[in-house]
């Protein structure tokens, strides 16, 4: 063999030898990198723009149910101003049928009939003109009984003269008679506290989805700048960052309730 052909195949070999060894392909690409970025943006802003959409629609909720607690609270109000008023109304009337009453017992203790006559006419009149079932019930008034034009007068004595003083006895320290006056407006406002205690709780749900919005944002900044970065190593570490972050925004947000009501809520 010729000096130039040993020549050139030791100079291919040399060159065999000095070819760099070809590369292992990651599997993180550049192009890999890039589509998952991509599609981490997509997902992050569908689910920033439903985490907006059910904050606003808890917003709006919350909204509505402090107009409607206070609409409520002031009927509540009224009702209850009304029931003192009544009640107020009752007391004088009663304070009426107890003198009407003392009348009747000081006039049969010494045998007045006249006197007798007199306020026992008065008596049924007041009660026939003003005396409510409610209060008649708890004195045992007998509104057609004693009213009836037989023996109307021997009736009322009986009724006054009973051993167990319920004629006598003030209605008012009956805690369930007096409690009845001021049951209804008492439901009402307990339905204006609900209201209320649901508008705060949209209140709190607004604010959490708000949180989840403000994290969301923060992992779309992140996928935003993955391409500013020529090391692959800082591409992939702010990426898991984001990662982290979108799972953790996402599992809050799981837990949050929906809204009630509103939008596509119903």
């Amino acid at each position: 063999m010729s000096e130039e052909v040993k020549e050139e195949v030791k100079t291919e070999a040399t060159a065999e030898v000095a070819k760099p060894a070809k590369e292992k392909k990651s599997f993180l690409s550049e192009n890999a990198i890039e589509i998952i970025t991509v599609i981490l943006l997509g997902v992050t802003a569908l689910l920033t723009a439903w985490a907006s959409y059910a904050g606003s629609i808890h917003g709006g909720n919350q909204a509505t149910n402090y107009a409607k607690s206070n609409n409520i609270a002031s009927d509540g109000n009224s009702r209850y101003n009304e029931a003192v008023q009544r009640m107020a109304q009752d007391q004088e009337i009663w304070n009426q049928i107890s003198e009407y009453e003392v009348a009747i017992l000081y006039a049969d203790s010494i045998g007045d009939e006249d006197a007798i006559e007199e306020n026992v006419w008065k008596l049924q009149w007041l009660c026939a003109d003003n005396l409510t079932e409610e209060m008649g019930s708890v004195i045992g008034y007998d509104y057609y009984g004693f009213f009836d034009g037989e023996n109307d007068q021997e009736e009322i004595l009986a009724w006054l003269h009973d051993e167990s003083g319920q004629a006598v006895t003030s209605p008012f320290i009956n805690e369930d008679f007096v409690n009845a006056y001021y049951e209804d407006s008492l439901n009402v406002l307990a339905e204006s506290e609900e209201v209320l205690a649901q508008g705060q709780q949209d209140n709190a749900n607004g604010d959490k989805f708000s949180l989840v919005t403000v994290i969301y944002s923060v992992v779309l900044f992140l996928l935003g700048i993955v391409g500013v970065f020529k090391n692959k190593t800082n591409k992939v570490v702010v990426m898991a960052i984001s990662v982290v972050c979108l799972l953790i925004a996402f599992i809050y947000m799981l837990t949050i309730p929906l809204p009630a009501s509103g939008g596509i809520f119903g």
